[in-house]
C-alpha cells in the first residue's frame, strides 16, 4: 500500500512540474532544429556560375600578357546592338572589370604602355569598335568608368563569324618572337589587335 502511495506521489509531483515538461520539449525541439540544420547543410550540387570568372594568357619574347574576364554565354539571347549596347563603353565581360597586364613595356599601335595592370574596356559598333585601356581596372561592370584616366583608344574592324561562339572568349597567342595576338570572340563577332613587345 505504501509503495503504491508512493508511485502515485512520484506521478503527481512529475505531472505539476512544469519545468521538467518544458525541459523535455526545449530538448525535443533542439534535437528537430539539429536535424533541419544538418538537412540544409548537406552538400548539394553548386550551380555553375552563369558567367565564369577565367583568364587567357601567353609568354611572347619573355613578356608574359595576362587577361583576366568574366565569360557570359549567349544563351539564345541578341548579344551585340541587343544585351550589349552599340556605342557604349561595356566592360567586355560581365560583373568585375576586365583587366590585362604586361610584365613588359609594349606598343600597340603604336603607343607605348609601361608594364603593369589595365583595365579593358570597348565600345561595340556595328562594323568598328574602339578598344580602350584604362590605368582603373578594379570596379564592378564600368561604373566608375572615367575616359579622363584612358591610357589608350583604338579603332578595329569587327569580324562576322559563321559559327557561334556561345561564351564570350579572349584569346592570346604568339604570332611571331615579338608579336601577341589578342581576340575576342562572342556570339558572331570577333575583334582583334596586336601587342608589340617594346624591348
Amino acid at each position: 500500500m505504501k509503495i503504491k502511495i508512493l508511485a502515485l506521489a512520484l506521478v503527481a509531483v512529475a505531472a505539476c512540474n512544469p519545468k521538467e515538461k518544458e525541459n523535455h520539449d526545449m530538448g525535443h525541439m533542439e534535437h528537430e532544429m539539429e536535424a533541419e540544420s544538418h538537412e540544409m547543410h548537406e552538400e548539394k550540387p553548386a550551380e555553375a556560375a552563369k558567367s565564369p570568372r577565367t583568364t587567357a594568357m601567353a609568354m611572347t619574347g619573355g613578356n608574359h600578357i595576362h587577361i583576366d574576364y568574366s565569360a557570359p554565354s549567349a544563351r539564345g539571347r541578341q548579344i551585340f546592338g541587343g544585351l550589349v549596347a552599340y556605342d557604349e563603353v561595356w566592360v567586355t565581360g560581365a560583373h568585375k572589370a576586365t583587366s590585362i597586364k604586361f610584365d613588359q613595356a609594349v606598343l600597340i599601335n603604336g603607343k607605348e604602355l609601361k608594364p603593369g595592370k589595365y583595365g579593358l574596356f570597348t565600345i561595340p559598333g556595328k562594323d568598328e569598335w574602339t578598344v580602350i585601356l584604362n590605368q582603373d581596372w578594379d570596379m564592378h561592370l564600368a561604373d566608375d568608368y572615367k575616359d579622363a584616366n584612358d591610357i589608350l583608344r583604338i579603332k578595329v574592324k569587327s569580324e562576322s563569324l559563321n559559327e557561334t561562339v556561345e561564351a564570350l572568349t579572349f584569346d592570346v597567342k604568339e604570332k611571331d618572337t615579338k608579336t601577341t595576338t589578342i581576340a575576342m570572340s562572342w556570339d558572331k563577332t570577333r575583334i582583334s589587335f596586336d601587342v608589340v613587345n617594346a624591348n
